[in-house]
């Protein structure tokens, strides 16, 4: 179809918007957003007549592409590290896309915009794709990977899982409180146009590099649909640049949307990208060297700068502060650390760091080793049970973290913690920007202006609440991380499949509770909360005691 017929057919397509006069239109998804002064237009005009033999390509190419892998027997040769951790990625990244597609019919009347409607239209069906792709790939690994415990049941994380709580926090933030927030600022303006070029690009490549040639076709397939997505983030927002009433709400979900998507995406690919490889090539990038050219570079100073000009003001500070806190912080490597520390809680196995992995961070990361590397070797001499604990449950000089009530990612990074009391409660965050987005931008009312659609981050968020009190194996048989002979646990701190060394339940009947920092910290005094909260501040690198020297 040419370029002059498309846009013939996509201002044909307008012809079918009506606003309906026989009842009182009802604001089902609600937005404190006014579209008054907005210009209206769809910058890319996509129209379904191309897009349907676009996508049945790309589909062919990818399900050709399983087909190849199964035949070319790539399952026997991937690195075992590596689609270990697939099985925690693949059970959280479906939810996000899925909850993607749920959040484009929210924008239909919060953005009075009938033209972008096709866009978002479009996108809906790109999201529940993205989806079933990643789900038929999930299921190839299940089917044909030498070890598909894991695989098996994490659709089920979601309500219960140490760490597949954090991924539904975040895929909730696309369908949670104001449809503009939420469906725009956060999913297209910030999630698909920054945070996508590590998911999407930069994963992929660690993928091909640990032998795995399926991954990178398919979110490659994915990523390409991000364009379309970010033409409709980019409109909307010039549309609510058009109402100066708009300014207000922008700068503030500009701050939420980028703190909350840097402390969760940053995570999780973080630590697949540095702990889930086995390719320790001195000249591969290391996470920090692609944040830095994907986001930094390519996304802020080249999308968000811009938006100066229209006197924005833009989070140049936690810009700034997510760089420091992934280079001078140690952000991933202590996220990394918190998942190996809490393995028998999860359904994957954490391949211990070797040498040649002490090697490479520490010439990456300068003071690597100073910082983290006893604990690793720690790790691995507690990896095999011989009349020990888990290595949660041992004395390696390491604090188990309090989780941040917003993102839900624990305070790894002990001196930025801060402790708030709100709605009736004391809670702990991971920095004063997720204080602030708890206690300040999620309410009623914003800087003295009434925000009715916000809504506020509320339910049983933390993992360690919901199972306070109860036996580490009471809680792996709830949560169904068990194999089939319905003792051996499917997670395990090593990749050694031989029965006699792998953690049974029997193991871990003999050790103390699970205790929720949380309720401990709601049950302390003023002052006791006050010395915690000092002495926590004053802990680490990687988990230490505050006292500690080495």
């Amino acid at each position: 179809m040419s370029r002059q017929s498309l846009a013939k057919a996509h201002q044909k397509i307008q012809e079918l918007s009506w606003e309906p006069q026989y009842h009182e239109p009802y604001m089902k998804y609600g937005t404190d957003y006014t579209f008054r002064k907005a210009a209206k237009k769809d910058p890319l005009k996509q129209v379904l007549r191309s897009y349907f033999p676009m996508q049945e390509e790309k589909d062919n190419r990818v399900y050709g592409a399983s087909d190849g892998a199964i035949r070319g027997n790539m399952f026997r040769q991937v690195q075992e590290r590596w689609l270990e951790w697939q099985k925690l990625f693949l059970s959280i990244i479906p939810l996000p896309e899925i909850s993607a597609a749920r959040s484009m019919p929210m924008l239909f009347q919060a953005v009075p915009n009938p033209e972008l409607h096709n866009g978002q239209a479009i996108q809906m069906i790109d999201e529940v794709r993205h989806s079933t792709i990643q789900q038929n790939l999930k299921r190839l690994y299940m089917n044909n990977y030498i070890d598909p415990a894991g695989f098996n049941n994490t659709l089920r994380n979601f309500h219960s899982d140490y760490c597949g709580t954090i991924g539904r926090q975040f895929a909730e933030g696309f369908i949670t409180g104001d449809a503009i927030t939420a469906a725009s600022i956060y999913l297209t303006i910030v999630a698909e146009t920054a945070f996508t070029n590590t998911l999407f690009v930069a994963m992929p490549a660690e993928a091909a590099a640990n032998g795995d040639y399926l991954l990178p076709t398919v979110f490659h397939s994915v990523q390409s649909d991000e364009s379309r997505h970010i033409s409709n983030g980019y409109a909307t927002l010039l549309m609510a640049l058009s109402d100066e009433d708009n300014r207000q709400l922008l700068e503030r979900d500009l701050r939420y949307a980028w703190w909350n998507n840097h402390r969760v995406v940053d995570a999780a690919i973080g630590t697949f990208i540095e702990y889930g490889t086995k390719d320790r090539r001195k000249d591969r990038e290391s996470y920090a060297e692609m944040w830095r050219r994907w986001i930094y570079d390519d996304y802020y100073r080249a999308y968000l700068l811009p938006l100066e000009k229209y006197g924005l003001v833009i989070p140049h500070d936690l810009v700034e502060e997510s760089w420091n806190q992934i280079w001078n912080k140690g952000y991933v490597h202590e996220v990394a650390q918190f998942f190996a520390t809490g393995w028998l809680a999860n359904y994957w196995r954490i391949d211990g760091m070797t040498d040649e992995d002490f090697e490479w961070f520490e010439y990456k990361y300068p003071g690597w080793y100073d910082k983290y590397g006893k604990w690793w070797e720690n790790y691995n001499r507690l990896a095999k049970p011989n009349g020990h604990h888990p290595i949660v449950a041992e004395d390696v000089d390491y604090v188990y973290p309090h989780r941040c009530w917003t993102c839900m990612v624990p305070c790894l990074v002990r001196e930025d913690m801060v402790v708030d009391k709100v709605d009736g409660q004391w809670r702990t965050y991971c920095h004063e920007a997720c204080r602030w987005t708890d206690a300040e931008a999620f309410r009623p009312t914003y800087q003295g202006r009434e925000t009715p659609n916000m809504g506020k981050l509320v339910g049983h968020r933390e993992w360690e609440t919901l199972y306070h009190g109860w036996n580490w194996a009471d809680v792996v048989s709830d949560m169904g991380f068990v194999r089939d002979d319905g003792k051996t646990m499917t997670a395990q701190p090593h990749l050694d499949l031989d029965p006699k060394k792998m953690w049974t339940l029997d193991h871990l009947r003999r050790m103390p509770h699970v205790a929720s920092p949380n309720v401990i910290l709601n049950e302390m005094s003023d002052a006791d909360r006050e010395a915690f909260v000092a002495d926590y501040n004053q802990q680490g690198p990687a988990g230490r005691p505050a006292n500690a020297t080495s």
